[in-house]
């Protein structure tokens, strides 16, 4: 399928579209936000800034605040990607998805090594919380602990699942959307143009981290999203397809909810607080670092042996875009694998012996 801009562009052009784009889809989000809030809550477009700053304040902050947020993640970010993708001519299983299907081990480890790392992501959370900018920026530093602070405070607020009904939006806002959306922009887009342009995968992953982790602006969460914005790469990198990272992704968050609202049901005697950053005792953070390596070793090893085992799905990039061939067994007998697919080898002339 051909485009409305070259599927060829340079790296760096492919990510200022993203932008472009993006911007246009926030615009679109922002302007669905306020038809709804007028239409659903009487709320005018003009005021929805204030609801969504003080949602408490609101008879229906919460509703108002859980639609804008899930609008602005799947318009702003998931509808971007799958505009530029389609602008660019791919489909979008082809782009996203080059190695389809991918079987359920990789979907079932992926939400695993999220589990697994949780322990030892608090070592790492409380590390970070209790850091400190340089003396020169301490009036920065005071101002990024407030940010953080007015956000955790509307975290609790949103978080609040006091009926069944809230709780499933709140896994479908808090989870589905930021896996769907995030995954596509980030993994899908970001690291995938990142790696083309400086030509190694392990350029492209950790910068798409840094990028993942900085766009969220908390500076004292800014490693642990890091390093789970590494996992969620290296995953998409050697699966091949952009569901395994999405699959990690909400396990993260929706383990997280999970927990929060058995708490709040009184289910549980324990109590889990999302923004705390105390970390867990030692023995099970060691614990925790140890099996999480352990199965992204058995991933990246996986990868290495599908790598050399005999393809049951084979994209090529022709000249009318990525094109998937299925072949037999084995190459039928005098062809070959050419650019726009299996084609038939022209036999050549046998060399005379000296």
């Amino acid at each position: 399928m051909k485009g409305f801009v070259s599927s060829r562009l340079h790296p760096v052009v492919n990510l200022l579209l993203l932008v472009v784009i993006m911007f246009a889809a926030f615009c679109v989000a922002g302007f669905l936000i306020g038809v709804l809030g007028n239409v659903f809550y009487g709320v005018g477009i003009f005021a929805l800034g204030n609801v969504t700053q003080n949602p408490a304040a609101h008879p229906n902050g919460w509703a108002i605040s859980m639609m804008s947020q899930g609008l602005l993640l799947f318009v702003g970010f998931g509808g971007a990607a799958l505009a530029l993708v389609s602008l660019m001519g791919y489909r979008w299983a082809d782009y996203f998805t080059p190695r389809r299907p991918v079987s359920w081990l990789w979907l079932l480890a992926a939400a695993t090594v999220v589990l697994a790392s949780i322990p030892f992501m608090s070592g790492l959370v409380e590390w970070n919380a209790k850091a400190h900018f340089p003396a020169f920026l301490q009036d920065l530093e005071a101002q990024a602990r407030e940010l953080e602070t007015r956000a955790q405070v509307l975290t609790k607020f949103l978080t609040h699942f006091n009926t069944t009904a809230r709780f499933l939006v709140g896994v479908l806002v808090i989870a589905v959307v930021p896996a769907i959306s995030e995954e596509l922009v980030f993994r899908g887009i970001i690291q995938r143009n990142l790696v083309q342009w400086f030509g190694s995968r392990h350029v492209g992953v950790w910068l798409a981290a840094a990028i993942f982790s900085a766009i969220h602006f908390q500076f004292f969460g800014f490693v642990p999203r890091f390093v789970l914005g590494l996992i969620l790469g290296y995953l998409y990198e050697w699966s091949g397809n952009i569901l395994v990272p999405m699959a990690a992704h909400f396990t993260q968050n929706a383990f997280q909810l999970a927990l929060l609202y058995v708490q709040q049901r009184e289910w549980t005697t324990s109590t889990f607080d999302p923004d705390s950053t105390e970390s867990l005792p030692w023995p099970w953070m060691g614990a925790s670092l140890l099996l999480t390596g352990y199965l992204l070793y058995f991933l990246h090893q996986r990868w290495q042996a599908e790598r050399v085992a005999a393809p049951t799905e084979m994209h090529v990039l022709s000249s009318s875009g990525v094109a998937v061939a299925r072949p037999q067994a084995a190459l039928p007998a005098g062809h070959t694998l050419g650019g726009t697919g299996i084609v038939e080898a022209k036999p050549t002339e046998p060399r005379a012996r000296n």
